[in-house]
């Protein structure tokens, strides 16, 4: 089994640079969502959901109160996303216990980019004092059920199809915050790295671009005439 948050390094060895999300990124976020397949849909929120109420939704995410963190690919697309929500104030009931639910592109499954995902967010809770994690999945949901399991989550209710697992998370530590301080460092450097990298690439593909229009228009007998030679 695999801890929680577990100890600072331990995850170099399957890294995935992930950074956390704001409400800058809410049209991105909104994009990524709208680009899940219908069955991915119905895994992610449980139901058949629409364009319209998944822009909804990404319209009222609540960046003040809950964390979001997403995994960008070389073009910029947030390819996964997971979403941490935290206690409401005045739910007394529920002060310990934060909720999860993640969501990857079809074409990037089987990376593991959920699990680690899923690990950063146990990380986060725990360094907020959050106890526990509270995992909705439906019960033909294979990958989400799997991961949670296999990090030690036990199922707490299973009814019209859907299972409700929970995991305790363990306290966290002046090397849990050491770690979490490092991932988003990380995270933030991989994804201005990428930036720079996409704006010289379109760079270059714009004066391509232009370079094929000027040929296609003559080239040099396209240039603009010039003066005579003086005559003596």
């Amino acid at each position: 089994m695999n801890t929680p948050g577990g100890s600072a390094l331990a995850w170099l060895g399957n890294w995935v640079p992930i950074r956390q999300l704001g409400r800058r990124h809410r049209s991105r976020i909104t994009e990524h969502l709208l680009a899940l397949t219908p069955s991915d849909r119905y895994l992610r929120f449980g139901h058949a959901i629409g364009d319209t109420q998944i822009t909804r939704y990404a319209s009222t995410l609540n960046f003040d109160l809950d964390e979001l963190f997403g995994v960008f690919n070389r073009r910029l697309d947030l390819i996964a996303m997971a979403h941490l929500a935290y206690p409401r104030p005045g739910n007394t009931e529920w002060q310990d216990t934060a909720e999860f639910g993640v969501s990857v592109l079809d074409r990037y499954r089987g990376r593991g980019l959920g699990s680690r995902l899923f690990q950063l967010s146990c990380l986060h809770a725990r360094n907020r004092q959050i106890s526990y994690l509270l995992i909705h999945a439906l019960s033909e949901n294979a990958a989400m059920l799997h991961i949670a399991e296999r990090a030690g989550a036990w199922r707490e209710s299973q009814e019209a199809g859907s299972v409700t697992s929970r995991l305790h998370l363990p306290d966290d530590s002046w090397l849990s915050h050491a770690e979490e301080a490092m991932q988003t460092q990380l995270g933030e450097l991989d994804f201005r790295l990428k930036l720079q990298a996409k704006q010289v690439r379109d760079f270059v593909d714009s004066v391509q671009t232009e370079v094929k229009d000027w040929l296609a228009d003559g080239g040099d007998d396209a240039a603009p005439p010039t003066d005579p030679p003086p005559t003596s």
